[in-house]
């Protein structure tokens, strides 16, 4: 092959990144992540995101962000779901997110979606597809770009 060929087909590559075991989440359950993806500029910028496992065994993935007033979905009581566990909620305000699609069904944001996350399972490892993440270990400050915090309540003993 020529070496503009090879050239396009890795330029063509989409980038994978192991986020987590398979099994690390349980089904009907959830795990947020810190991740460090680099923007366009080339600035590295937070990135949370949810995964997710349906009792079926199928994974879904969402950015951690209602699109209502861009609040973490488990701001508050730390929860990404519904107390019946059939929908993703927001712990803001309590808008309510069909875990399958991202849809809002019920909420101020109705009718609106969570920011999907192409994932993909290779080899017992859920993978994020597609995106570009800072390739080593150093963290970003989760909290630079954003206007919230998490609410963290000490008890004495």
């Amino acid at each position: 092959m020529s070496e503009g060929i090879i050239g396009n087909l890795l330029s063509d590559q989409i980038e994978v990144f192991a986020v987590c075991l398979a099994d690390a989440i349980e089904r009907t359950g959830a795990k947020g992540f810190s991740l460090s993806r680099i923007d366009a500029s080339g600035e590295c910028r937070p990135f949370l995101i949810i995964v997710l496992r349906t009792f079926g065994n199928d994974y879904f993935g969402y950015v951690n962000r209602c699109p209502h007033r861009s609040a973490w979905l488990n701001i508050g009581s730390g929860e990404f779901f519904s107390p019946d566990r059939s929908f993703l909620r927001c712990g803001r305000h309590g808008a309510r997110f069909e875990i399958d699609t991202g849809v809002c069904i019920d909420g101020p944001c109705n009718g609106q979606a969570l920011e999907p996350v192409a994932l993909t399972v290779i080899d017992g490892d859920v993978c994020l597809r597609g995106v570009k993440l800072l390739a080593d270990d150093r963290r970003a400050d989760l909290f630079e770009d954003s206007g919230e915090t998490m609410d963290v309540m000490i008890h004495p003993d």
